[in-house]
């Protein structure tokens, strides 16, 4: 109870009322719709402010309906019914409680948006492309148990098993916040089933994270600068899901960075999503290079690169997964590669909220 009394400390309920306030009042103005654009954005805002308002009494009256159930259980202790409901509600409210935290660790710029998501094996051939193909079931089982939509925006097959690489857009309210920390190198140390001497292999994979920005943000991107390629697309296992060279590359020169769309039917679109992606990675550079300054300004020592290792998945001798930034772990693998992240995300979050307020 203690847990969820401390919970309006988070945020400031009569602000989030008065920011409400404000906003239909914007709504009620002559000539709101002039301006479509900045309209839906403000219905949007509005619609997530009072989203969060109205959880937070939900939870409230959960958790004083609980209470209820609480003393009745206190008076009539040999009841199993009451005490089963007490459990299930109970059970039921602490998790409606954990991910309502999440959503109020959710701050940054960027939090609300879609996430693209890139996972790049390491060497390794077969071993390191079969464990990025297992980094890619979680990702996707983690989505679908929180409703997000994930499109493949490109994908190319192993050699024998696995994957070279994948792309993917993960649509939803609040999917860059929950999946930025998931940014880094993934570890895996298992028995190997494609070592016929049964050998303990190490596998590494980099996981990148981005926003899907929308047109508001400004990142130049000069046609000299950008060369295009095209290709035949080929879905996973390698079959071509179409005959026409409808697939995109676009290479960035002067940072050689390159991104490919394989997801639309037409070359057109292919481009138009390619552009989307490559704009996230420049921006991402951009955040990326002012942190270190400010980090160097501080005297801070940062770690925001492709090496830096942030989670060890162990099979065998023992099973755990443990996050190296918070130490978070659990010996429940086989749930972790089913896409129960919660955990990892919930941990890394408060973290981060710690290091930015270390009183």
């Amino acid at each position: 109870m203690h847990k969820f009394r401390t919970l309006g400390g988070l945020f400031d309920l009569e602000g989030l009322e008065e920011l409400i306030s404000e906003n239909e009042m914007k709504m009620a103005e002559p000539g709101f719709w002039d301006d479509q654009e900045q309209a839906q954005k403000i219905i949007s805002e509005n619609n997530d402010l009072k989203a969060k308002y109205d959880n937070f009494h939900q939870l409230s009256s959960a958790v004083e309906e609980l209470e209820v159930l609480f003393e009745l259980a206190q008076e009539t202790p040999d009841d199993a019914d009451v005490l089963a409901e007490l459990e299930q509600s109970y059970t039921t409210t602490a998790k409606q409680l954990e991910a309502y935290q999440l959503t109020l660790l959710l701050n940054e710029p960027y939090d609300k948006d879609n996430a693209i998501l890139e996972i790049h094996p390491g060497a390794g051939g077969t071993e390191s492309q079969d464990w990025g193909s297992m980094l890619l079931r979680m990702y996707t089982r983690w989505a679908e148990q929180h409703n997000f939509k994930v499109t493949t925006e490109d994908y190319q097959p192993g050699d024998e098993a696995g994957i070279k690489s994948v792309t993917l857009t993960i649509s939803g309210h609040n999917a860059y916040g929950y999946l930025r920390g998931e940014k880094g190198v993934h570890r895996l140390v298992r028995i190997s089933p494609f070592d016929s001497a049964g050998r303990r292999h190490t596998s590494f994979a980099s996981v990148n994270v981005m926003p899907e920005l929308d047109d508001d943000v400004e990142v130049e991107l000069r046609p000299e600068d950008i060369k295009m390629e095209v290709f035949r697309a080929s879905g996973a296992g390698g079959q071509h899901i179409n005959k026409t060279s409808s697939a995109v590359r676009l290479i960035h020169i002067p940072t050689g960075i390159v991104v490919s769309s394989q997801a639309q039917r037409s070359q057109f679109q292919n481009r138009a999503t390619a552009e989307k992606m490559l704009r996230s990675k420049l921006y991402q550079i951009e955040l990326e290079e002012q942190e270190k300054k400010r980090a160097e300004i501080q005297g801070e020592q940062l770690d925001i690169g492709w090496g830096s290792q942030i989670r060890s998945y162990v099979f065998h001798p023992y099973s755990m997964v443990k996050d190296h930034r918070t130490n978070f772990e659990t010996g429940n693998t086989q749930a972790v590669m089913d896409g129960e992240l919660d955990g990892f995300i919930n941990a890394y979050l408060q973290w981060k909220l710690q290091k930015a307020n270390p009183s």
